[in-house]
């Protein structure tokens, strides 16, 4: 059945992708990243811009995100903290524009009347919801190596994606894995029994293709003592309870007026701009959307 011989980049390509997806996978991780992707904010700012993230919710996604260096926390004094993009923590905002928008072009929606016309249309979907349901549906366990396996092969056997995607299990090991892919309409049963992807399944390479290449790419001189998963390493600008502590840096100067502070929509050079009505969809809900049943297909 399977007439395609692997190329020899799957497997670093199979753990950058899993480890990057293992990183936005924790709920919330992505809105975080995109609530600071403008400019650092203080502790507090978080809650007027995550209203439903208790606090208890906010530290562990920071401190995630922070070991992994993506954000990095700067002390300025005992009670004055930011936490704000790092260099690779930059470079990762054009990969969730890619999930965006696989998220927003395949996943379901309702339908809702529009509040001008009356005619019934899809609802907007926030970019955060699209990435975090995206990613929703490839972090479980095996379902990216089946993907890419059949991304590689275009048509497999069950027998042929146990051996190559999940080496170590048994056959029967690979079915759960691809039913769920299968409710999730990713992947779909051929006739003669053969595994291939669907159109949603085949669109996700843009996907992988952007996140191999970031997890790929030598970290910039900035970020170079750190490494995504392996903790943060000292720096003289970051301390806390997951780093070590260093000598304190200057305050900022304190704006003379609130309009001299940096908008929210203002973005440095090569980031996408995330305007607030991407991150929350029209205005601040009073919670995302929760689906019942899991993520959005």
């Amino acid at each position: 059945m399977a007439t395609t011989a692997p190329s020899p980049a799957t497997p670093t390509d199979l753990l950058g992708v899993t480890k990057t997806l293992d990183l936005l996978a924790p709920r919330w991780s992505v809105w975080v990243l995109m609530t600071v992707s403008s400019q650092p904010l203080r502790y507090a700012e978080f809650k007027p811009r995550l209203p439903w993230l208790a606090d208890g919710q906010l530290h562990p996604r920071l401190r995630h995100l922070t070991n992994a260096g993506v954000i990095e926390r700067t002390e300025y004094a005992p009670r004055h903290v930011t936490y704000g993009l790092t260099s690779r923590g930059s470079a990762l905002l054009p990969v969730l524009t890619v999930i965006a928008s696989w998220g927003d072009t395949y996943l379901e929606k309702e339908l809702v009347a529009n509040k001008h016309t009356g005619a019934m249309e899809p609802e907007r979907i926030a970019p955060a919801q699209n990435i975090d349901d995206a990613v929703a549906l490839l972090a479980p366990r095996h379902a990216t190596p089946i993907l890419l396996c059949l991304q590689t092969r275009g048509t497999a056997t069950a027998k042929t994606l146990a051996s190559e995607a999940m080496p170590g299990y048994g056959l029967t090991a690979v079915y759960k894995p691809l039913e769920r892919l299968v409710a999730d309409g990713l992947v779909i049963v051929g006739g003669t029994g053969g595994y291939q992807l669907t159109a949603s399944g085949r669109a996700l390479a843009p996907v992988f293709q952007a996140i191999s290449a970031w997890a790929t790419a030598p970290a910039p001189e900035a970020d170079a003592r750190r490494t995504p998963g392996q903790g943060a390493a000292p720096s003289q600008n970051r301390s806390g309870p997951w780093a070590t502590t260093p000598t304190r840096l200057p305050a900022p100067a304190v704006p003379a007026a609130p309009a001299a502070r940096p908008a929210l929509t203002t973005t440095p050079p090569d980031r996408p701009a995330w305007r607030p009505g991407d991150l929350f969809s029209h205005q601040i809900p009073a919670r995302p959307i929760s689906p019942a049943g899991g993520p959005r297909r």
